[in-house]
Parts: C-alpha cells; structure tokens; sequence
C-alpha cells in the first residue's frame, strides 16, 4: 500500500501498533479527525513514509520523537504553525513560519536600525544628562536609570538580529533547538527586564510629576534615601518577575521559548496553565493597570489646566505648558501598549496568532516606545 486516506473519519483514537506492518506506505492521510491523542510511537514503522497529512488535528502531546523514525518525510501537514519546531528534519511544513528566525525583510533590517537607534538614543540622553547640570538631581537619576533600562530593549534586539544571521536559511532545522537553548531564555529574560522595570518607572515618575504639577507648593518631594529605595525596589521587583520562571522550570515549563523572539507574548495548546496565568497577570494586570494610572493622571494634570481660575492664571499656564508636551509620553505609551493587550487578549481568547506578529510588535512596537521613553522625559522635565 502506497497511499492511505483515513481524513475525515470522525476517528478520535489509533490503536499504538495500527501501523505496524504498513513498511512501504507512502502517503498517509489523519486530517480533520477529532484526535485528542497521538502515541508517541505512533509513527515509528512508516520508515518510507514522504507525506504526513495532520491539518486539524490536536497534538497536546506533541514531541519531536514521534518523527524522527520517519527519515524520508518530505512533506507534513500541521493544525498550528508552532508544531512545526517538531519535525525540523522535514523539507516541507505547513503552516511554516520558521524559515529565519526574522523572516520579513522589513523586520531584519528593522532589527539593526532599532537596536542601533534605541542604544544610541538612550546612551545620549543618559551622557547629556550626566554632562549637563539638571535643576532636579533625583528626578535627573530616574531618566538615568530610564535609559539604562530601555537600552536593555535594544541589547536584546541586537542579540536577535545576531541568532538571525546565524541561522539565516536553515532556522527550520534549528528552530527547536533555538527555542530551548539558554541564549533564547536569556535574551528573554533582558526583554522582559526592561519592559517591566520601564513600566514601573514610568508609573512612579507620572506620580512623581503629579504630585507636582498639582500640588506645587506642597512638600511632597521624594528625599534621596526614598529616591534610591524607590530605585532599588523597582529594580528587584523587575528582576524578580523576568526570572522566576528560570528557577521554577517544571512549573512554568519552557516560558520564553513559545517563539522565535524569546518574548512570551502569546499562548499555545502546550503552554503550562500556571505560565498562562502569570503571563496574563503581567500584561493584563500589572502593565496594563500601570497604563491606566499614567492615563488617568495624565487626564488630572491636564483637567487642573484647563479648569484653572482667572486669580491663578499664571499657574494654569505653567500646568498648560508642562501637560502638552507630557501627553506625547501618554500618546506614545498608548500606541504601545493597546496593540500589545489586543494581541494578550486575542492569545488569551486562543485566536491562533502568527509569529510574525510577535515579531512585529516586539521588534517595532516595543523597541520604538523604548527608544522614545527617555527622550520625552527628558522633554518635559527642566
């Protein structure tokens, strides 16, 4: 037998050994079968196996042992995109998306031009600010740090363009490997780092700015000592959050290797419940209540402005001035982070996103805010 068509069927289990004597079968057809199982060994006597049809079927279980017998599969065909790391030894998987590591031309060049404009642009502003003299030395440190953070952003993309280069036309063959190798769960562990510490700086300097802008005469300035608790806190909460999930591996599972990009920014069939959970609690808990505290404050700021009496016009006009240049900061957050809480959502909702998607959102969306960040800051601050 050459060809076997069993597509269609409405077959939700295959007995371990249905293949067994099946030596010379070519092409072999499971699609559109409500299959919640796949032994692992299922497919180990198709050692002349080219054509692999799976479209629509569920493979929770899903391991690169269950193909690896099969050395002369040509073709396979897949429900999801990402099973396709599993059989890096087949010439055709479909759907495919793991041809480069950064398959869209836009994006590999978009890969250097950020990681160079986000490391350049948050290094001058953090040299300007060493060399020029600021009227507020604390607030003048958080840019600092600011900067130090989002330039870890561009840190991480360079590495990606790196791994790029390096797997450039055979990252199929490698895709598996890549997304569990160290590298990816490092490079991971640097984008989340300073995406989080970014958020929560930018949170404590709205307030920061809020509390001045609206209570101008009031003593409620941050001393040195809380500045650098403040600092230091933020800092070890970051750290905490992006490495958790390097010390806990059994329960979290493979957190940064669900893409190419190392950024667990969606979900999959295979993800751990706990690592969705701490996942969605991070995007669409703490960053996304940080965005609606700079938002709201933002709408305070701007309010106080406007509602100003005539007895303090010259007061309205300083809140005036300093609110329209700050809301460039809350516009460019918020291109920034809706496209992000659409595409938690949509994951967390199982909509099947693809890759390039992440990529795009990672490389361009994520990178531009970061560069962006201290450079308005430093805008609206004397």
């Amino acid at each position: 037998m050459g060809d076997l068509d069993l597509s269609s069927n409405l077959i939700k289990e295959l007995p371990v050994s249905i293949f067994k004597d099946l030596h010379s079968l070519q092409i072999l057809n499971l699609s559109q079968n409500p299959l919640d199982h796949i032994h692992p060994g299922q497919f180990n006597h198709l050692i002349q196996l080219r054509s692999l049809g799976l479209e629509e079927v569920e493979i929770p279980n899903i391991q690169t042992s269950m193909f690896h017998h099969m050395d002369n599969l040509s073709y396979i065909y897949f429900k999801k995109f990402q099973y396709c790391s599993y059989a890096p030894h087949v010439r055709k998987c479909k759907p495919n998306s793991f041809e480069d590591l950064v398959a869209n031309v836009v994006l590999r060049v978009s890969v250097w031009v950020m990681a160079f404009i986000n490391c350049f642009g948050n290094l001058f502003v953090n040299g300007m600010r060493t060399v020029l003299r600021a009227e507020n030395i604390l607030h003048a440190l958080c840019i600092k740090v600011l900067c130090c953070a989002d330039c870890l952003m561009g840190v991480y993309l360079f590495f990606v363009g790196v791994f790029d280069v390096k797997f450039r036309g055979e990252y199929n063959k490698n895709a598996k490997l890549w997304m569990d190798s160290l590298e990816c769960r490092i490079i991971g562990f640097l984008a989340i780092l300073s995406s989080e510490v970014s958020v929560m700086l930018l949170t404590y300097l709205t307030m920061e700015k809020f509390l001045v802008i609206l209570f101008p005469f009031s003593h409620l300035r941050p001393s040195k000592c809380q500045t650098f608790t403040v600092l230091t806190s933020i800092w070890l909460l970051g750290i905490s959050i992006a490495a958790v999930h390097l010390l806990n591996e059994e329960m979290f599972g493979n957190y940064y290797g669900h893409n190419g990009v190392c950024f667990p920014l969606h979900f999959e069939c295979l993800e751990k419940l706990i690592a969705k959970g701490y996942s969605t609690g991070i995007f669409l808990g703490l960053n996304l209540v940080a965005f609606l505290i700079i938002a709201s404050m933002f709408y305070s700021i701007y309010k106080t402005g406007i509602s100003a009496t005539e007895l303090r016009g010259r007061l309205h006009r300083d809140v005036a001035n300093m609110a329209n240049p700050f809301f460039f900061i809350v516009f460019s957050d918020t291109l920034c982070w809706i496209p992000i809480f659409l595409v938690k959502i949509l994951s967390m909702l199982e909509v099947e996103i693809l890759e390039t998607i992440t990529s795009w959102v990672v490389i361009l969306i994520l990178l531009i805010n970061s560069a962006l960040n201290p450079i308005l800051y430093t805008l609206t601050t004397s």
